[in-house]
């Protein structure tokens, strides 16, 4: 490009308009830019220019060196206080990185594992592997403050590994049943309980899912039947209250009439237990059950239609697998309470207070844990420490994978 017949900014200007989008560049690398910039800002005498002037070489030499307005701006700068304009170069070691690729890799995997947890209860799942069972890879990720966790979830490492995988008929008004909030008082034994349904197909139910969460510690036992009705459910209830570490003070259910019976009421009498439900225009009342649907039961099994049929092995899954996992592996956020100025309540979730619902249990009082005669402590941390957090969320997600090819299979059989 013959640029030197460009003497004037008169001639600058008629070059920028002739060439309107056309981009004629100084070919070569970093120092033939360089010298061309030197050389039409030394030609024009760019410290003398006015304003407009100016501006017109800086559109030219942007135009045609091909760098940005920002850093033309700061060669300038160079230039005109007689410093070498120097070269653009990567640094050498550039910004200190606190957590490598290998970090992020194992946070994705971590998250797979464990269904992808909240960021406080995937931090506390670090501390724990390192701390409790010495997991070295951890040691970095165990001090990661929960907003720098969610950083690295939009990292394309992070995406690169990942791969990411309704309501309850309220029965006919009656009598049974006390219309109220369960109180717990800081007892464990209060359990909060509410149904999932895996869909409709072509006409047909799908399987239901029992869960049921302690209001306290949020000990929680899954159970899968066949249908809602109290013939099915009964016996299924009968084993979730039994499979519980702790006597069991009162259940509380939302109005749907496969909780709300005589049946249930009298099951409930002889073990001395509350039956409560949920008030009219009350939607907290059973939200800590509600949540867990969400945050557990449709993270494991999804929202596809199961048969019916299929509800003994889910039944076997949740007992052998899904229920230690969520007790004794599983970390859960806590809420704290406080109150403002104007009486509101307002729930907060501090590190401190997260904690598997094994731990919940074993930091109450001996009152308040109201364990079963035949349960310890020391028999439910002995079964903890059987197996890390990370063996135990490998056992479930390998369990679910061989329950699902199985149904696959058996409904391809079925099928053809």
């Amino acid at each position: 490009m013959q640029e030197e017949r460009l003497d004037s900014i008169e001639r600058l200007e008629q070059f920028l308009e002739g060439t309107a989008g056309v981009a004629p560049r100084v070919q070569g690398g970093e120092a033939p830019r360089q010298d061309h910039v030197r050389r039409v800002l030394g030609r024009f005498r760019y410290s003398q220019l006015s304003r407009r002037d100016k501006g017109v070489v800086v559109r030219y030499l942007q135009h045609t060196s091909g760098y940005s307005r920002q850093h033309l701006v700061r060669l300038i700068g160079r230039f005109v206080t007689r410093t070498p304009l120097g070269q653009r170069r990567a640094p050498v070691a550039g910004f200190y990185r606190r957590y490598t690729e290998a970090d992020v890799r194992l946070l994705a995997q971590t998250d797979a594992l464990h269904d992808t947890p909240s960021g406080l209860a995937a931090k506390h799942l670090f501390e724990r592997a390192w701390q409790v069972y010495g997991d070295a890879r951890y040691e970095r990720l165990a001090g990661i403050s929960v907003a720098h966790l969610y950083n690295l979830h939009a990292t394309p490492r992070y995406q690169d590994v990942r791969v990411s995988w309704n309501g309850t008929r309220a029965g006919k008004g009656t009598a049974i049943g006390v219309r109220r909030a369960p109180q717990p008082q800081g007892r464990a034994g209060f359990i909060r309980i509410d149904s999932v349904h895996q869909g409709d197909q072509d006409g047909a139910k799908g399987v239901y899912h029992i869960n049921a969460v302690d209001c306290v510690t949020q000990w929680e036992v899954v159970a899968t039947c066949q249908k809602i009705s109290e013939a099915y459910l009964l016996p299924v209830l009968e084993e979730m209250l039994a499979a519980f570490p702790f006597t069991i003070l009162g259940v509380h259910a939302d109005n749907g009439s496969g909780y709300i019976n005589h049946r249930v009421a009298r099951l409930l009498n002889k073990l001395n237990a509350e039956l409560t439900k949920s008030r009219p225009r009350r939607s907290t009342d059973n939200a800590l059950a509600e949540s867990k649907n969400g945050a557990v039961v449709r993270k494991v099994f999804g929202y596809g239609h199961i048969p019916q049929r299929f509800a003994a092995p889910i039944n076997d899954f949740c007992r052998q697998y899904l229920n230690p996992y969520l007790n004794l592996h599983r970390p859960c956020l806590f809420a704290q309470d406080h109150t403002d100025a104007k009486g509101k309540v307002i729930k907060r979730y501090p590190q401190r207070l997260v904690q598997t619902p094994l731990e919940k249990l074993a930091s109450l009082g001996p009152e308040q844990r109201n364990l079963r005669p035949d349960t310890t402590l020391e028999m439910l941390h002995s079964e903890a420490a059987a197996m890390s957090d990370n063996e135990a969320a490998a056992r479930l997600q390998k369990a679910r994978t061989a329950l699902f090819k199985s149904l696959n299979r058996r409904l391809n059989r079925a099928a053809a």
